[in-house]
């Protein structure tokens, strides 16, 4: 689980991932679809380091060996590789998810992991609908890029053990998601269609938007 961002674009006050949807901390919300799933052995949860020294009292409370706490690195890709390391030598079938994304659901989570345990690579995703343009940097239209065949990736992205070890042992520059360094090993990445609903809260419109989806699914 990735919650070591300082979340700048969610606006200021404690980090995002801290911060509640419907009363509900987001990153527990994350949590609690993986951590009640019955093929989920062990949750590592990357943190800014000072909220690994002092989590709050509602995270410290669950801290425990199926669920770890541990510092993150300087980018996304660090600190997947130092939970990564911490994860027990028995987990073969590694699934990589976002905090910001408190919505995941159990259909999503076990396709991803049925499609490892086949195994192949696996990276939830919903196919793009929107017109894409290309821009100079003058933000003068260019081009439009067809839409067929284009998929925004979401999380969690499912792996064989041994392939995101090589991942990320491979040295490559930081990422923005771990379905691109196992690309660069030539390994197949399978899509897992997703919904909308699996949203990334990263902006304070966000959070309006999560704050509906909450209210919703009460």
């Amino acid at each position: 689980m990735v919650a070591a961002g300082r979340g700048e674009r969610a606006g200021g006050g404690e980090p995002k991932q801290f911060r509640t949807i419907g009363g509900v901390p987001m990153l527990l919300r994350a949590l609690r679809p993986f951590t009640s799933h019955p093929d989920v052995a062990q949750v590592v949860v990357a943190l800014p380091p000072e909220s690994v020294m002092s989590p709050p009292t509602w995270l410290a409370a669950l801290a425990s060996p199926s669920l770890l706490l541990v510092p993150g690195g300087e980018s996304r890709s660090a600190s997947v590789a130092r939970a990564l390391s911490a994860l027990a030598a028995s987990a073969t079938v590694v699934l990589v998810h976002d905090a910001a994304r408190p919505f995941v659901s159990r259909e999503t989570i076990d396709s991803v992991i049925g499609t490892v345990r086949a195994g192949e690579c696996a990276v939830a995703a919903i196919p793009v609908s929107d017109t894409l343009k290309q821009a100079s940097p003058g933000l003068v239209v260019t081009g439009t890029v067809p839409r067929e065949g284009l998929w925004r990736a979401q999380t969690p992205q499912g792996f064989p053990r041994a392939v995101l070890d090589r991942a990320h042992a491979a040295g490559m520059e930081p990422a923005t998601d771990d379905a691109t360094l196992v690309e660069a090993l030539g390994q197949v990445v399978r899509i897992v269609p997703d919904t909308s609903a699996n949203m990334k809260v990263t902006t304070p419109e966000d959070f309006l938007v999560a704050e509906a989806i909450a209210a919703r699914d009460r």
